[in-house]
């Protein structure tokens, strides 16, 4: 009889999306010992210059693997990442912004649950911030620990007694501090894409929400800004 052995190193999920802050998260998973394998998802957005960085920040950190996951959060509408008939906002606006794409970071970590089991991977990780961020519900510790609790009820592994992680090593830390954290791990932030509707080239538009976000972030580090923006772009 044939019996599974312990994997000899540490393996790793990374939610790879192409930004600024799942690059870092990658980095410092890589930094931390862990052997990686990334994860993106083709959902409908409405560009794929993300997934293109993804690509490109993956091949860089020589990760396991990396896989890009069709699926179509569109067919649910609602927001303006998946919907062309909603208009990326300008400006910050009150609440829970109109960018807010329904159950995303429930679905990726989901998928990404499911790698973890057949790969035997006891960590994923995620790039998500409670700090200087757009206000997403998704993107709280109260969500990640809620998720956490349900992936090891609703695992083999979890209810085996070997126990999934859900790692958020940027969820308290400033996009300030998430940048000066990421340069001092050699990331280079030029190669990332975190424009709401950036160009097929992966130029900025400098107005969503999240190049504000981004914009302000390296000012806070003090570092220039790597960011290459459209030519009608304005910059506030």
């Amino acid at each position: 009889m044939n019996e599974q052995t312990a994997p000899t190193t540490r393996e790793a999920i990374v939610l790879l999306s192409g930004g600024l802050d799942s690059a870092t998260v990658l980095a410092k998973a890589c930094a931390d010992g862990f052997q990686c394998r990334t994860m993106a998802f083709n959902y409908g957005q409405r560009h794929c210059a993300e997934l293109d960085a993804a690509a490109r920040i993956a091949n860089h950190a020589n990760v396991l693997e990396h896989r890009v996951v069709d699926i179509d959060l569109a067919v649910f509408g609602g927001s303006a990442l998946t919907d062309d008939t909603l208009s990326v906002p300008q400006a910050p606006s009150e609440g829970i912004p109109i960018t807010y794409v329904p159950a995303r970071n429930t679905i990726f970590l989901s998928y990404a649950l499911g790698l973890a089991e057949v790969t035997r991977a006891r960590d994923i990780f995620i790039g998500v911030n409670a700090v200087d961020y757009s206000g997403y519900p998704d993107c709280r510790p109260d969500f990640v620990a809620a998720f956490e609790t349900m992936a090891n009820l609703a695992t083999k592994a979890g209810t085996e007694g070997d126990s999934i992680r859900i790692g958020t090593p940027l969820i308290n830390l400033s996009k300030g501090e998430i940048i000066s954290l990421g340069l001092s791990l050699g990331v280079d932030y030029s190669q990332t894409v975190s424009c709401y509707q950036a160009s097929d080239a992966g130029e900025a538009c400098g107005q969503c929400d999240a190049c504000r976000l981004r914009r302000d972030g390296f000012a806070a580090a003090g570092v220039a800004d790597p960011t290459r923006y459209r030519q009608d772009a304005m910059l506030g």
